[in-house]
């Protein structure tokens, strides 16, 4: 599949969200809207995984592509934060050796620091969604046509949310696996099915629709936090989503670099972020700065750090896969 430049921004613009909502709260200041940023990437990786897949596609390779995009940054990241707690970096930070573990394998533990259902590496609750429904997704690809694939992901997520009230809400893995975030996924698969298929889309999806989904996030983030996520921010998310791909099928989306480059560094911004706003929180504390000038630095920490991930790991790790792959023969296909 092409490379979707709009899709790309999209990716930055969730990365950005997500920093301005944790740079923003580690100062006091509520920024609810950056939350959308994760329901985005849910939508973002819904639609993806139909649009870079087909027949043809096996479940064994599928999976290997997945975890070749995301553990080995991850796992690095993770790795990185088990050291420095073990340094005394982070003091409230309490380690336990189930929970490190789960954290290493995507697995959904109750962390012995908060009491949240967090890993080690806190954005990595993320990737404990994300890995599921990768292999949900590669185990429904069998069923061979993906109308067939999508239908029965849906009613097995829609499934798994009417258990929710029926399960102990103490037990970690019955409460993440039942959370109707999960229906985001299978909702922007759908998308994925329509993009597939010849012919135009509404008109009236575009830059105005785009502008009105971003609206409807901040009137929902200030005036109805209380909706259920999938809702409040799910919906206008995936119109947002489903406006760039309509200027994507006509080609009225340019090319501009600094977006770009965010979203090809979206990955490792969402993972290294929270380190470096760690940090720079503290630096302005010694400093001495007030509220707003710590949420600037903390924006600028974040992103940075990420754009340093990308550029000095993420990206060279991806690139030697590739080279080990065409060098065994293997074609390289497309995608995120």
């Amino acid at each position: 599949m092409r490379k979707l430049l709009g899709l790309q921004y999209l990716r930055g613009l969730a990365a950005v969200a997500v920093v301005l909502f944790h740079a923003a709260g580690r100062s006091g200041l509520n920024f609810h809207a950056g939350e959308a940023g994760v329901d985005l990437f849910f939508l973002l990786s819904g639609f993806l995984m139909v649009a870079i897949s087909g027949p043809e596609t096996r479940p064994l390779a599928f999976l290997a592509d997945r975890v070749r995009r995301i553990v080995p940054v991850y796992w690095i990241a993770t790795s990185v934060m088990l050291a420095a707690a073990l340094a005394g970096a982070f003091p409230k930070v309490w380690l336990e050796a189930d929970h490190v573990l789960a954290s290493y394998l995507f697995l959904p533990w109750t962390s012995p620091s908060n009491g949240h259902v967090w890993p080690l590496l806190v954005p990595g609750w993320t990737l404990n969604f994300e890995m599921a429904f990768y292999l949900l997704f590669a185990a429904l690809l069998p069923l061979g046509r993906q109308v067939r694939q999508v239908a029965a992901l849906t009613l097995l997520f829609a499934g798994l949310v009417t258990l929710r009230p029926l399960l102990d809400p103490a037990s970690a893995l019955a409460t993440f696996y039942t959370d109707p975030i999960l229906l985001e996924f299978a909702g922007c698969c759908w998308l994925g099915i329509l993009w597939k298929r010849p012919g135009d889309w509404p008109r009236w999806l575009g830059w105005g629709s785009a502008l009105v989904a971003l609206a409807a996030v901040g009137w929902v983030a200030f005036h109805a936090p209380q909706l259920p996520r999938a809702i409040g921010f799910g919906l206008p998310a995936a119109l947002l989503l489903a406006s760039i791909l309509a200027l994507e099928r006509r080609a009225a989306i340019g090319e501009w670099r600094l977006p770009l480059l965010l979203g090809d560094a979206s990955y490792s911004i969402y993972i290294w972020h929270t380190l470096a706003i760690s940090v720079t929180v503290r630096l302005a504390g010694r400093l001495g700065l007030s509220q707003m000038p710590t949420i600037a630095l903390g924006i600028v920490g974040g992103i940075a750090a990420g754009l340093i991930g990308y550029l000095l790991i993420e990206r060279p790790i991806l690139a030697w896969f590739r080279e080990r792959r065409t060098v065994r023969g293997v074609p390289v296909p497309a995608g995120p």
